[in-house]
């Protein structure tokens, strides 16, 4: 299942941590948000243990959201080391998700 981050945890869940981080920055009302959901949820069970991967309500977590300038939803993030590795804007299928994960292994 995917994670929850948020303002309160993402310094050490998401910066701090040793792995490949996902973050998918979504909010409820947003069409294309709940379309790449399940894709999270299936990449999270296919990665667990390997490779973080969570979600952020950017209507709940206004700070990390500004922090990383996300204008455009759904963007996702890959975050390893503390840095942004790559990121995708918008729904996409799982194919192309997958293939940026295994970049960044």
């Amino acid at each position: 299942m995917a994670l929850e981050f948020n303002d309160a945890n993402f310094q050490k869940e998401v910066i701090e941590s040793d792995k490949l981080t996902v973050i998918d920055f979504w909010a409820e009302w947003c069409g294309p948000c709940r379309a790449i959901g399940p894709v999270i949820e299936e990449l999270a069970k296919d990665y667990e243990g390997k490779v973080k991967i969570g979600k952020v309500n950017v209507d709940v977590n206004p700070n990390v959201s500004a922090n990383y300038g996300i204008t455009s939803i759904p963007a996702i993030l890959f975050i390893k080391g503390g840095k942004i590795v790559d990121k995708q804007i918008g729904a996409v299928p799982k194919s192309i998700l997958d293939k940026k994960i295994q970049a960044n292994l």
